[in-house]
């Protein structure tokens, strides 16, 4: 008898486990997409249940509600929910909870966008590289729980929808974009109490590359190429441009993503709303850490990107990730900016440990986990934008959220005055090798501006066709953990070996730290000895 009772234990436990293990739950809590000054998408995905509801409004108390969609998305029961709130007020917080069936997830919290007309300023956090290291598997909840809310906290303070507008992802969001349990447990699931406040916005990196899952999770604005939607995309947000663009192999290249882009921006051209572009894909075109993760195609997008913003005067940032550690670099001749916001999860390229190179572009990279902070001031009479880099460390030293980097851009031209010219000047006649060519100091209307880059030409010509020299530094470059311009005078340049019995011409450019270039100086010449020899 005894056994037989133990028998229907064990049967009555065996169908407990059963039915608990079919009982329903949300299996990735709620989380915004494509946000609109009128709109929002909420999704979500439950264990089984079709129903789709969105109970919303303007206080706790909710009041209304909105009806979508589910879609199945691994062969199973799981579905994938998606509800659009439409009528909404702009730059409004509004209150939310989803259902389905008898499931009801908490109240959460959002505002919507304002128009570029109502001049507000917002926040804007980038990050990427996220995917899984078994090494450090809570990396990415610690880079979003104790990075970047506390920072925001600390830093802001109130409600997280009020200090922050969107979240930027360049790509590598999972270790492999075709395991369906990862997209849960490994970015949803640690990043909950953000994406459910805060509506996020990824593209495309080698490990999702072309996942159906990707596409199924997200809802991303469909005003790309038509046969190639949410691939390519972009998104307003009061004075700012979001563009985003997919890089990896077998879209790099495709000429229909270089058409739409060319279109996007020529129409941004003339739209008197944007001040600047934000644009992010996956792969670097130049990485001083890692050089076999470079590509070519986003040189491509990078000369569109230099090209627009020098012939509009709106400052442009291609932000990207694959390399996993933070760069910042610019272009040259133009107000463009090159910020690699990698790694908030996924194992750090240290120095070293792969072939990297020293480029003239960047000023500063570190091998780091971490994110970046961008702040967009919206005002029209003179809008501007910092990017900040926040740390939190590496394996050699823990950074509770360090300000280890940042600049400011401004709309505006805020040129620094034309550099003097000191010598050599009037033909002076000059050793032939490696003559010093020396300037005067910086100077700016702009209120703590300093000597940032000097450019310098030297050519056998006047017009400047004929380079002997073509030389640029900036005041800092880091790299290897060594400030390698540290104690170098700008305002000074040494030549390369000149020709002998020439007459040379030279002039110089100073820019500031904000991008802004002086006129070029006056030109001088000077004249090297004749080889005695």
């Amino acid at each position: 008898m005894r056994k037989i009772n133990l028998l229907f234990v064990y049967i009555f436990l065996g169908l407990g486990t059963v039915m608990a293990q079919s009982k329903p739950q949300i299996l990735v809590q709620p989380y915004l997409q494509d946000a609109e000054p009128n709109s929002i998408t909420i999704m979500w995905e439950t264990s089984s249940g079709e129903e789709s509801i969105v109970e919303y409004g303007t206080s706790p108390r909710l009041g209304k509600k909105a009806e979508g969609n589910a879609e199945g998305i691994n062969f199973s029961d799981t579905r994938v929910h998606s509800v659009k709130l439409k009528g909404l007020e702009r730059f409004t917080e509004y209150y939310y909870r989803v259902k389905t069936g008898k499931l009801t997830s908490d109240i959460f919290q959002f505002k919507t966008p304002p128009f570029a007309s109502d001049e507000e300023s917002f926040n804007i956090v980038a990050m990427s590289d996220m995917q899984y290291d078994s090494q450090h598997p809570n990396k990415f909840s610690e880079v979003v729980n104790q990075g970047v809310l506390q920072y925001l906290q600390k830093e802001y303070g109130g409600k997280l929808p009020d200090n922050l507008a969107m979240v930027m992802i360049p790509g590598d969001l999972v270790q492999s974009g075709s395991q369906y349990y990862q997209w849960k447990e490994h970015f949803f699931d640690p990043a909950q109490k953000l994406f459910a406040q805060v509506p996020v916005y990824p593209v495309l990196g080698n490990h999702e590359r072309n996942s159906v899952f990707y596409f199924k999770y997200f809802s991303l604005p469909e005003n790309g190429t038509p046969a190639y939607a949410e691939h390519w995309w972009y998104k307003d947000y009061g004075n700012t441009r979001i563009i985003g663009l997919n890089s990896n192999e077998g879209y790099r290249n495709l000429r229909e993503q270089y058409e739409w882009l060319a279109k996007v921006l020529a129409e941004t051209e003339t739209d008197d709303n944007i001040d600047f572009v934000f644009a992010q894909l996956h792969h670097p075109h130049k990485s001083e850490l890692w050089i076999p993760g470079e590509d070519e195609s986003t040189g491509k997008v990078v000369e569109m990107l230099e090209a627009f913003s020098t012939k509009t005067g709106k400052p442009s940032v291609h932000f990207f990730g694959h390399t996993h550690a933070y760069s910042r670099g610019q272009s040259r001749d133009h107000k463009h900016l090159w910020i690699n916001v990698a790694t908030a999860g996924g194992a750090i390229d240290n120095w070293g440990e792969f072939e990297g190179r020293d480029y003239d572009e960047f000023t500063v990279s570190q091998d780091e986990y971490g994110f970046v902070m961008v702040e967009v001031d919206g005002n029209r009479s003179d809008p501007k934008f910092t990017i900040k880099r926040i740390s939190r460390g590496n394996e050699g030293k823990f950074r509770d959220n360090e300000l280890r980097d940042s600049i400011t851009i401004w709309r505006l031209e805020k040129k620094p005055e034309a550099p003097k010219i000191i010598s050599p000047t009037n033909n002076e006649l000059v050793e032939e090798e490696f003559t010093l060519l020396k300037a005067g100091e910086f100077s700016s209307p702009l209120s703590g501006a300093f000597l940032a880059a000097a450019h310098w030409q030297v050519s056998e010509t006047k017009d400047f066709e004929k380079l002997a020299l073509d030389s640029w530094k900036q005041y800092e470059n880091w790299y290897y953990e060594e400030d390698r311009q540290k104690n170098d005078d700008l305002t000074d340049e040494k030549t390369k070996r000149l020709k002998p019995a020439t007459t040379y011409y030279w002039r110089v450019r100073y820019r500031d730290q904000n991008l802004n270039w002086s006129d070029w100086s006056e030109t001088a010449s000077f004249k090297t000895k004749r080889n005695e020899k």
